[in-house]
């Protein structure tokens, strides 16, 4: 079983908070988050029915929503997804997609703890 080290960028989760305040940066945050979960699951399902457009378009849509909460890893890696479905490699977005999906999971489990450790 492979793990995936993640980690969350300070300063923009900082500047969402200065921005936005608490209450507002933590629905932002939580909404998100939300909105993560829901598109790894259709960019896993899309794969299933090799519907290679559209996973190519919510794996893009990851990548906004990643790096507006501070995510920097997954999206990297959701590039790394649309890239391999442009190049046509199904082994590479298999591998990337894995990969996607295990840094997802920690960067959603990460904001959650780090939500933990404000209350």
């Amino acid at each position: 079983m492979q793990s995936e080290a993640v980690r969350l960028d300070p300063d923009r989760l900082g500047a969402l908070y200065r921005q936005l305040g608490e209450a507002n940066a933590e629905d932002v945050v939580c909404r998100a988050v939300e909105e993560l979960a829901v598109r790894m699951t259709h960019c896993e399902r899309l794969w299933r029915q090799e519907e290679w457009s559209q996973l190519r378009k919510s794996a893009r849509s990851l990548i906004a929503i990643a790096e507006q909460v501070g995510m920097p890893l997954l999206s990297r890696v959701a590039k790394d997804v649309t890239q391999s479905i442009d190049g046509g490699d199904r082994v590479a977005t298999a591998a990337t997609l894995a990969r996607l999906m295990r840094v997802g999971e920690r960067s959603v489990t990460a904001v959650w703890d780090l939500q933990d450790l404000s209350i």
